[in-house]
């Protein structure tokens, strides 16, 4: 048998095994986040809140916002999303818009004002990677913004397996598909803590990490990172 009849059967059996995981639905839930912010203000300080909204194939669109207030006296916020603190206290931020059936989607962050200056204090999500074909796909992970760049920590417990063709690991809203995704780059680490440093993502961004069999188009895992 020659070389290439070898080297055939080779890629129509990485083919088969990676392609042999079911059709997946690529729509997801309509989605309304606050994007990266404090849960902590000084007096004297302002804040200007974003969101984001994401559709049924997890595209970001431009939608019509409503931001509120639970306590004015407390705080009070534009309709563009700038918060000014007033007094000491807790108040309920809240986002609103109009979904695609007409219903209303809101969100909401409860604030702290203190009256001494405090830093602002940004988030950190977390996660699981998971398989979700035959590879060994597994491991913990932290998100967070550092000097404008978002910093993805794949913990020691990571394990992933090497027999790819080419494993591509994305930031997504839609976990089913790479489409409006962001490609972080091809996977060379397939074992323990390492880190991807992506300039110019925000925390509040994607909702997903995608793992992806791209030379034959195939889902191999994913994780969610939490709220």
């Amino acid at each position: 048998m020659s070389h290439r009849t070898i080297w055939g059967f080779v890629f129509l059996f990485s083919l088969a095994a990676c392609i042999q995981d079911d059709f997946l639905d690529d729509s997801v839930l309509e989605e309304l986040r606050i994007n990266t912010s404090p849960d902590t203000f000084s007096i004297g300080q302002t804040y200007q809140f974003t969101a984001r909204y994401t559709n049924r194939i997890g595209e970001v669109e431009d939608r019509a916002l409503v931001w509120n207030s639970s306590a004015t006296d407390i705080l009070t916020i534009t309709n563009t999303g700038l918060a000014t603190p007033i007094a000491e206290g807790i108040s309920t931020i809240s986002v609103s818009t109009t979904i695609t059936n007409g219903e209303v989607l809101t969100v909401e962050q409860i604030t702290i004002v203190q009256a001494d200056s405090v830093p602002f204090e940004l988030m950190r999500r977390e996660g699981q990677i998971r398989t979700t074909s035959s590879y060994v796909l597994e491991g913990d992970f932290t998100v967070q913004e550092e000097d404008d760049n978002l910093i993805v920590d794949i913990k020691s417990n990571y394990r992933a397996s090497s027999s790819l063709p080419g494993l591509y690991i994305y930031l997504t809203n839609n976990p089913n598909s790479i489409a409006n995704a962001y490609e972080v780059g091809r996977v060379d680490v397939f074992n323990g803590a390492h880190i991807y440093q992506i300039p110019g993502i925000r925390l509040n961004d994607y909702d997903y990490l995608l793992y992806y069999c791209k030379p034959f188009n195939v889902k191999v895992g994913d994780g969610q990172f939490n709220n």
